[in-house]
């Protein structure tokens, strides 16, 4: 399937022009234990079932091209692994809209250890526009919408990383 977007991998650099833009960069622990644990957490798309979505993916980890749909109540969110991230102190992935999704566009999630400070963080960078009629008449909504949803995933990744 193709991507509902030109600007794939656009959420490597400066977010492409034209979209709403989400950055977030949170501290949610501290120590290289909460780092590995949140990421593996956010490799097994846990951070997405503990933000209350269902998950329904072609691998049972995040890998470049795994296709994964999201579900939220009747609402079906499918998306495809633009790249992962796999550094000694940062891990994580982007996925792409695929056609079905309400938006277009591109969302990072990453975990970062930063030794200076010992500290984790999550780190989410989007870009979207609407991409069904409901997203299009909505606009504001789905705005709010994507706010709780950040919210939500720093909220799921904080938890998970309390190493085990």
């Amino acid at each position: 399937m193709d991507f509902t977007y030109n600007e794939v991998g656009g959420t490597r650099g400066p977010l492409p022009a034209g979209f709403h833009h989400v950055e977030r960069r949170v501290r949610i622990a501290s120590g290289r234990a909460a780092f590995d644990a949140a990421a593996a957490a956010l490799s097994r798309w846990d951070m997405h079932r503990g933000a209350g979505l269902r998950v329904q993916a072609s691998t049972p980890t995040a890998e470049v091209d795994s296709a994964v749909t999201l579900k939220l109540g009747p609402v079906k969110i499918p998306c495809r692994v633009v790249y992962v991230v796999a550094e000694d102190n940062r891990s994580g992935f982007a996925y792409g809209t695929l056609p079905g999704h309400p938006e277009m566009g591109e969302e990072l999630f990453v975990v970062e250890f930063d030794p200076s400070d010992d500290g984790v963080y999550a780190v989410i960078a989007a870009f979207s526009r609407p991409g069904r009629w409901y997203t299009r008449l909505g606009g504001p909504v789905a705005r709010i919408v994507q706010q709780v949803f950040t919210d939500r995933y720093v909220a799921a990744l904080r938890k998970s990383a309390t190493p085990r």
